[in-house]
């Protein structure tokens, strides 16, 4: 993806984006997913977790900050980031953290320095909000996100479990510190 003609824009999510937020976190779940974890489990994960209700309520949420990734022709949606407080199982949860609870983006935009953007903007969202470290957390056979995550300087620091439809599966949880 060398045109800049073909690079996504980003922008911040407003309230009418909720069902665009909802197709592009189901399809980027699909698109990373689909051969690796069971099917039934991601279609019914993508069901629960990416209803545009829920992707509703969140740009209701003052604590949750989204950006939304547009295709330049159409400005089709073709990922997102979202920053919200933390919900990680860790015991060293500070009051500083945020959570980097979604950063997707389709595949075929791998590569073009889409995702490290919205990662920027979720990293100056947090240092503005005050934050000292950026949390996630990724599923542990995700080579791929595991190796853009170190590429952008985080650690892990724990683990935990994941469910995805009738199945469990073991995340990865990195931090980030942030420096001031």
């Amino acid at each position: 993806m060398t045109d800049p003609a073909a690079v996504p824009s980003i922008r911040r999510a407003h309230a009418g984006d909720a069902d665009a937020l909802a197709l592009a976190g189901a399809a980027t779940f699909l698109d990373t997913f689909a051969g690796i974890l069971d099917g039934a489990d991601i279609v019914a994960h993508c069901r629960k977790q990416h209803a545009a209700e829920l992707y509703a309520q969140a740009l209701a949420d003052p604590a949750t900050a989204l950006w939304l990734a547009e295709s330049a022709l159409g400005a089709a949606p073709v990922g997102f980031a979202m920053l919200t407080a933390p919900n990680l199982p860790l015991a060293d949860l500070r009051a500083d953290d945020l959570e980097l609870k979604r950063i997707y983006l389709l595949s075929r935009f791998h590569g073009g320095g889409t995702g490290r953007r919205l990662m920027q903007h979720a990293i100056d969202e947090a240092r503005a909000r005050g934050a000292g470290r950026l949390l996630l957390g990724v599923y542990a056979g995700n080579e791929r996100a595991l190796a853009f995550y170190a590429r952008c300087g985080y650690a892990q620091i724990g683990e935990r479990e994941f469910q995805v439809g009738g199945n469990t599966y073991h995340d990865a949880i990195l931090a980030l510190e942030l420096a001031a």
